[in-house]
């Protein structure tokens, strides 16, 4: 170990920057669908002796400073990369017109998204001292940039490392307390902990004792991780009675899914599968109370379609609702002009059995570059174009919404990647009794990409204590318990149907009460901790050797 990490801590040039490029790609492997757990305790040692490598005596702050934010940047990049690769499929689906801007995308948005991990080893490296106060530099550093990413720009938290206790249940439980952040803030801590073996600058520990601590408190943070969330999932979920729901998967390539010609054919796929008998005890639609459509189901303005809406009515019983994604479309005349202003949304309907809307929920939180274009006008100069081909950019919603749905509990509708969203999925007015996320992952084919969305909608699940329900076109539709559990689901790239019960709600967890205040007063804790140290050695003349 001695020996690695002295190799690593003298790396220079390219060969540093090769390295932290690699060992961030490795850390990807740790998210959906791999789930590599032990890749963890690779990448963050390798991270903090990269770090550990830049000299401190004889070096000007600035220049430590800058080479903290590459190395860290050069790790970000690789990560992001490796892990957000799937984005390019996007530019796929109308290869003719999109596939010249795949590259600049795919590299362009890890480009933008390592400037957090380049912060991150600013501020790690203006609290960095030699033994396990470093860890603590560097996990609150790390976890604490990844909380700006979720939010700042309206935000990105996609892959936040925190996502890598997903591999267990028991683990992932602690989102419950600390949230998806907190979790993220542990995760790192127990990564770094190998890196105990050395001291910073490749000072050795006096005594073996670090060979023993590093691992040792990796094993005792995720053995009380693991015990605690036991104990969580020992009291098992209920079930809402008389609540029974059917999720349409009906795995239409995005290719396929705007032209006109398909219209009926699709229409006619999703009528076939909502009365799919799916054993001889079951006869269909008339065994569920809800019907649930994945994101904009149909190519059409759904609500101004007679037709369609009669052949709904046909389909559904008196007492059955359907729950469907929908493109949605208002039309506003001025008074004192003859124009007209229109606004297109991206919503879920409600439907009942008479075939009538009886409510709708609009989309906040928009996809840039997918449902909208940011600084549209400057950009559709240079060739940039939206993804979604629809006659205008999407309106936007009014934000995260409680809506009352016929026979069953209030539910807090999402579309998309509005799930990824930590604190940001429901109505702190008025709680759900369930979240419903509709979305269309055909975008991103046979990837990483559907798995790490499905990763994410199970640890909403988790921090709310709400159960999930999941309607992916080519899937992976789930019912998720509020533990998040998946209790039922159908593969990617697959057609079908589930059906089952809705789960009950927990009560409010504490993260519901408190939000991400734990995990602001963890890394607090940890920076403040990271800093006495420093001051303390830097009073008392400690110093490391350089490399």
């Amino acid at each position: 170990m001695h020996k690695l990490a002295l190799s690593v801590i003298t790396l220079w040039g390219w060969r540093r920057a090769l390295v932290a490029v690699l060992a961030g790609a490795l850390l990807a492997m740790a998210m959906a669908p791999f789930n590599f757990f032990p890749v963890i305790f690779v990448s963050f040692p390798v991270l903090v002796w990269l770090i550990d490598g830049i000299g401190d005596r004889g070096t000007p702050l600035r220049s430590q400073l800058g080479q903290a934010f590459l190395v860290a940047y050069l790790f970000g990049f690789g990560y992001f990369l490796a892990g957000l690769y799937w984005i390019g499929n996007a530019f796929l689906v109308d290869a003719d017109i999109y596939a010249w801007m795949m590259p600049a995308a795919v590299v362009a948005m890890p480009l933008g998204l390592s400037l957090f991990a380049g912060v991150a080893g600013i501020a790690a490296k203006l609290l960095w001292s030699p033994g396990g106060s470093r860890l603590l530099a560097l996990s609150a550093a790390w976890s604490g940039l990844e909380w700006v990413r979720g939010h700042l720009f309206t935000g990105f938290p996609w892959n936040t490392t925190g996502y890598a206790l997903s591999l267990s249940d028991a683990w992932s439980q602690i989102a419950a307390f600390g949230g998806l952040y907190g979790a993220s803030f542990l995760t790192v801590l127990a990564a770094c902990a190998p890196a105990l073996a050395l001291g910073a600058g490749g000072t050795r520990w006096p005594s073996r004792w670090p060979l023993v601590a590093g691992p040792g408190l990796a094993v005792a943070l995720l053995a009380g991780l693991w015990v605690a969330g036991s104990m969580r999932l020992a009291t098992p979920a209920g079930t809402v009675g008389d609540v029974r729901l059917r999720i349409v998967q009906p795995n239409i390539a995005q290719a396929e899914k705007w032209k006109r010609e398909n219209r009926s054919a699709i229409f006619a796929r999703y009528l076939e599968l909502s009365n799919k008998a799916t054993s001889p005890e079951t006869s269909g639609v008339a065994d569920i109370t809800h019907l649930i459509w994945p994101e904009t189901a149909l190519p059409m303005f759904l609500a101004e379609q007679r037709d369609a809406l009669a052949a709904i009515a046909a389909l559904l019983p008196d007492r059955v609702t359907l729950l469907t994604g929908s493109l949605r479309r208002e039309v506003t005349a001025a008074t004192q002009t003859a124009t007209r202003s229109v606004s297109v949304y991206n919503s879920i309907l409600q439907i009942d059995g008479t075939g009538a809307v009886r409510s709708a929920y609009d989309k906040f939180h928009l996809v840039p570059f997918g449902e909208y274009l940011p600084f549209e006008e400057t950009l559709e100069r240079f060739g940039f174009r939206r993804l979604v081909t629809v006659p205008l950019s999407f309106a936007t919603g009014p934000g995260p919404r409680t809506m009352a749905v016929a026979n069953a509990p209030k539910v807090s509708p999402l579309i998309c990647y509005e799930i990824i969203f930590p604190a940001a999925v429901t109505d702190p007015r008025e709680r759900p009794g369930w979240i419903l996320n509709v979305t269309n992952d055909g975008w991103f084919g046979n990837s990483a990409g559907p798995y790490q969305h499905l990763q994410q909608a199970r640890m909403r699940a988790i921090e709310e204590g709400l159960p999930v329900v999941r309607a992916a076109n080519t899937g992976i539709s789930a019912i998720i318990d509020p533990y998040g559990r998946l209790l039922r689901s159908l593969p990617l790239g697959s057609a079908g149907v589930i059906d089952g019960p809705l789960p009950e709600a927990l009560p409010p967890t504490v993260y519901v009460r408190y939000r991400d205040r734990i995990f602001a007063i963890l890394l607090a804790l940890a920076a403040g901790l990271a800093m006495i140290v420093k001051i303390r050695l830097s009073r008392g003349g400690g110093k490391v050797a350089s490399p």
